[in-house]
């Protein structure tokens, strides 16, 4: 059978931090893949040729973008999974150009699940939505406490249920889409999936202010630069590596035909969570030498809490993280030391928290 009719796991972004982790493990496991991606994002290109010079037989790269409908539709054609990945990511892009946003996130998604609707058996499309799609948590009590914020009722994190509160162009395109590939599975019984995530990290990311924060504090702890926290620094995340994220998608697009439509908001969880001023402590006791910090006004839209509640996922994917933050961060780090030329172009600040999470 030929690469022409032989049918492909299709990875849009593919070339990306979490898209290229993905193709490698699904290439590793003997899938043959194709990896559509325009080729925007900084590092992409790096990752591009990492995964080619491990997968020469079994990868197939398109150079493409994902408002190029003929195009999508083409690709898709020959999947029998699709993990749509490809995106504008940043915040602070979408308010500056909320049109681009808009047509990118959305224009492309439904370019995506039209493409999969056409075919005589539709693949598995995986989604890869964002926890911003709940805004500001409204309802969520917040209170501080010593060097964290915690919930203050009995909760363990945000669930499936939490409403939607679309916040900023960013926030309204990644939801919008969310509920396209959700009503595709509901109208056109499509076998779709949705993963509302937290904050993924590991080898790979190439991070900045904007989108990737632990590696962006990595790269420039690693790099002697000052990192600048917005707020006081005791907001909370949920570190999610990017090994674990890997897994869980793969459980889900093999589930996602028996139960579709399903949306699943995906992190580290509780024992995984940390705050900003804990996981610089975390990286100087990794690194052994002082992280220099200053501080800087909150940005609006900043949630102070935010962990995953994982009992939907796991209940139903038999999934949870193995990799603690102790040892994401420390593989991290040995990655980051390993790619000198990530501390040459070391960023001069660090975010607070990802404005994309």
């Amino acid at each position: 059978m030929s690469w022409q009719t032989e049918k492909v796991v299709v990875v849009t972004g593919g070339a990306g931090f979490i898209g290229s982790n993905l193709a490698d493990t699904l290439l590793t496991r003997g899938e043959r893949v194709v990896v559509y991606d325009d080729l925007s994002r900084p590092g992409a290109e790096r990752n591009l040729r990492w995964l080619v010079s491990r997968h020469p037989k079994r990868l197939q790269v398109e150079v493409g973008d994902v408002r190029d409908a003929d195009r999508v539709k083409r690709v898709i054609a020959r999947a029998h999974t699709v993990y749509h990945l490809a995106a504008q990511v940043a915040v602070t892009t979408s308010v500056a150009d909320p049109a681009h946003d808009f047509s990118v996130n959305v224009g492309g998604t439904l370019n995506v699940l039209e493409a999969a609707r056409e075919q005589g058996e539709p693949p598995v499309v995986l989604y890869t939505s964002t926890n911003k799609v709940y805004g500001e948590l409204g309802g969520v009590g917040v209170s501080l406490n010593g060097t964290r914020y915690r919930f203050t009722d009995e909760r363990r994190g945000i669930g499936e249920d939490q409403p939607l509160d679309f916040h900023s162009p960013y926030g309204c395109s990644k939801g919008a889409a969310d509920q396209y590939v959700r009503d595709y599975a509901r109208i056109f019984g499509m076998p779709t999936c949705v993963f509302r995530m937290s904050c993924i990290y590991g080898p790979r990311q190439y991070g900045t202010e904007d989108q990737g924060w632990v590696a962006h504090f990595v790269i420039a702890a690693l790099a002697g630069r000052t990192l600048t926290l917005y707020g006081d620094g005791k907001q909370v995340r949920d570190l999610l590596f990017v090994e674990d994220l890997v897994e869980a998608m793969q459980r889900a697009t093999s589930a996602a035909r028996g139960h579709p439509g399903r949306i699943y908001n995906v992190g580290g969880g509780p024992r995984n969570a940390t705050s900003l001023l804990e996981l610089i402590g975390l990286l100087e006791t990794v690194l052994g030498q002082p992280v220099p910090v200053r501080f800087a006004e909150w940005r609006p839209g900043d949630q102070r809490l935010y962990v995953t509640d994982l009992t939907r996922i796991t209940r139903e994917l038999d999934w949870t993280p193995r990799v603690t933050k102790e040892e994401g961060v420390r593989r991290l780090v040995e990655w980051v030391r390993a790619s000198p030329s990530l501390l040459l172009a070391a960023p001069v600040g660090g975010a607070a928290e990802p404005l994309t999470a």
